[in-house]
């Protein structure tokens, strides 16, 4: 066994990233709201009760819409609602009242929302554009009945900023043609072409509709029969152009969640890159080339390869040109149910901003953390390590430190690499989550497996690998650690990684571990500030 050498971190003094015991429930005090065990501080969580995907984002009047699946009556997957939030800034978020319930023609699955702003649909009033949100009507007795046709296409609309939603007298807006999984419509305007376009996960392929008005629509086209990973069923698409920077042309990206199948085991999110003429998507065939010959990756590319980020979509009206805003459910499909929360489950990833960018092995997808998120940093603190050195103590951190941001540079002699270099979050109780890099792999990874309880599910301890993309001899990476969670990006965000973890006891120390080699770390951290007050 290979010598592990202390490269830095004794303890960060007092840093609660984990589980504190707190009162819960309405007749706790104020200053205990949103401080259960695992409890997010700088993530979306509902204030009670199931949620999943993230549905219907858009941004308008100033204001990030989030609605979601979420069923009011318990902490387990049921009759689906939209659950509502906004918020001006991505960071505090304020509860709004349910936004849809389910109605006669079934439950009220994922779906997305648009400003109609010219009113194409005729349900603005006043010379004022509505909100439209258009969703999957799941009919369960008609499903429970062996019913192929139980899920089609509803909207609703909006007069007042999204306050308050009205239901359109003629749903469904796109029956079903007799498909068991026909669900997930992402809507947008397709300027070039003068039309709205619909994305459509229809059981193992997506299928494109158009519109003009938002209520009537046409069969366009259909993509990924045979392409990409087949491991599930596909949901939740989302097609997006975005500019290449310092090259005057555009690419459109096309998300698809498929559960399950994901790289890692469960649900998570594929990405194609090509081209969309209005009426076809057309992935580009060096990508496709690139995928195939990826044996890490499977197929595809991935937005994130970590075990906890699935069904992420982007807003509409939100980001420019070269970037758009994403979030995804922090969660999975293969435990998402069991893990150890009480009044709440779930929660979201942090914003991200989608970009291209070139990696070595080609043009690429990436995500970093939207910039929004800089406020919440406190002092940074910085630091310089090396092998040899004295183990050095990093300032401390208040007890009440909700959350760290790390930005962690690592460099070594490419002619003499370690095998690995691993961050380690630890407690007292000796559990500790790690992730790290393989530098002779060029692999990221992460470790859970003994980061606190995981009986609730025989999935759950299942550790993840993604590829670095790093040029030879160094690898940065950022690190946001939560309570019960980690989001990791490498490469300016090329490789994004999130996961969850459950310690029964508080991080307290991060420590970084080397296997054989010399190994120099350098850059700074943040205590992070809650946005729950």
């Amino acid at each position: 066994m290979k010598k592990l050498i202390l490269l830095a971190w004794t303890a960060l003094a007092g840093l609660t990233l984990g589980c504190q015991q707190q009162p819960t429930g309405p007749e706790a005090a104020p200053s205990a709201y949103y401080q259960e065990p695992y409890r997010p501080q700088f993530h979306f969580s509902p204030d009670s009760m199931w949620m999943n995907d993230p549905n219907g984002m858009v941004f308008h009047n100033g204001a990030y819409h989030l609605f979601y699946q979420y069923y009011p009556d318990s902490n387990v997957w049921g009759p689906m609602h939209w659950g509502h939030a906004i918020s001006q800034d991505l960071l505090s978020w304020e509860h709004l009242p349910i936004g849809l319930y389910p109605d006669s023609l079934g439950w009220i699955f994922s779906g997305s929302a648009v400003h109609d702003a010219n009113n194409t649909s005729g349900l603005g009033q006043n010379g004022k554009g509505p909100l439209i949100a258009i969703f999957t009507h799941h009919n369960d007795p008609l499903a429970k009945a062996g019913s192929d046709a139980f899920q089609y296409q509803s909207l609703a609309y909006s007069l007042d900023e999204g306050q308050s939603w009205s239901k359109y007298a003629g749903n469904p807006v796109l029956p079903n043609p007799g498909i068991k999984d026909f669900r997930d419509p992402k809507v947008f305007w397709h300027q070039p072409s003068e039309q709205w376009v619909m994305a459509l996960a229809v059981q193992d392929r997506i299928q494109f509709y158009s519109s003009p008005n938002l209520l009537q629509w046409a069969y366009l086209s259909e993509f990924g029969q045979g392409l990409g990973a087949q491991g599930g069923v596909w949901e939740c698409p989302d097609l997006i152009s975005l500019d290449l920077p310092g090259k005057d042309s555009t690419v459109w990206a096309l998300l698809v969640s498929i559960n399950p199948g994901g790289p890692n085991g469960g649900s998570a999110t594929q990405y194609f890159l090509g081209d969309f003429d209005g009426t076809t998507f057309s992935p580009f065939p060096q990508f496709m080339a690139a995928v195939a010959a990826d044996t890490l990756s499977g197929n595809p590319y991935w937005i994130d390869y970590g075990r906890d980020n699935y069904a992420g979509v982007t807003w509409s009206g939100a980001g420019n040109r070269q970037e758009r805003l994403f979030m995804g459910w922090m969660s999975n499909w293969d435990y998402a149910q069991q893990v150890p929360t009480q009044r709440w489950r779930s929660a979201m990833t942090l914003p991200r901003a989608l970009f291209l960018a070139e990696s070595p092995d080609g043009l690429r997808l990436g995500s970093r953390p939207a910039d929004a998120l800089q406020h919440l940093r406190q002092q940074a603190q910085r630091f310089a390590l090396e092998t040899g050195e004295e183990p050095l103590s990093l300032a401390a951190i208040p007890s009440a430190a909700p959350g760290l941001e790390l930005d962690i540079r690592l460099s070594w002699d490419t002619a003499q690499p370690p095998a690995q270099v691993i961050i380690r979050a630890e407690n007292e109780a000796g559990e500790h989550f790690d992730i790290g890099v393989a530098p002779n792999e060029a692999l990221l990874f992460a470790d859970r497996s003994n980061a606190g309880p995981n009986g609730f599910s025989e999935q759950f301890a299942r550790g993840a690998k993604a590829p670095l993309l790093s040029a030879p001899g160094e690898a940065r990476l950022r690190l946001f650690y939560d309570r019960a969670s980690c989001e990791a990006f490498t490469t300016d965000g090329l490789t994004a990684m999130t996961n969850l973890f459950f310690p029964s006891q508080p991080f307290t120390s991060f420590r970084i571990l080397a296997q054989g080699g010399r190994v120099k770390a350098e850059g700074e951290f943040w205590e992070l500030s809650r946005i729950w007050d």
